[in-house]
């Protein structure tokens, strides 16, 4: 397992070096930077999709106020999105166009019902197969 070390002016000014330990690749960045380089989120962006999963909420959380469907053929292995009630109701997940699976169980599910303010996650495995994780049954 590689580990990252980080050279350069802790002071906010001057130049940053982002070195693999066990590679000789580097990616160097002045700092402030004006195109800022991150590694991962920061926060969770807040997806406004309201019926049905699209691939530009893979990493956002979708905020639910309806059930939502999880389409087959969007997504990539890797893809995550989570799902948060907003309501005092549960929500039904439906999922009868992938292979879903619920976190601990090998039973496929063709939909699932999201906890009054409960949080999910859908992680892909590939195109058409997922999991659920978090307030779900």
């Amino acid at each position: 397992m590689s580990a990252i070390k980080l050279q350069g002016n802790s002071s906010g000014a001057g130049t940053s070096v982002l070195q693999s330990a066990n590679t000789a690749s580097t990616l160097t960045q002045t700092l402030p930077a004006t195109d800022a380089v991150t590694l991962g989120y920061l926060n969770i962006p807040v997806s406004s999709t309201t019926t049905t999963l699209v691939a530009a909420d893979v990493g956002k959380v979708v905020s639910l106020s309806a059930g939502i469907t999880i389409p087959a053929s969007i997504f990539a292995a890797g893809d995550a999105i989570s799902l948060y009630n907003n309501s005092a109701s549960t929500k039904t997940i439906t999922c009868s166009a992938v292979t879903t699976k619920i976190a601990g169980s090998d039973t496929t599910v063709t939909s699932a019902t999201l906890a009054i303010r409960g949080v999910a996650t859908v992680l892909f495995i590939d195109a058409t197969n997922c999991v659920l994780t978090g307030n779900v049954s």
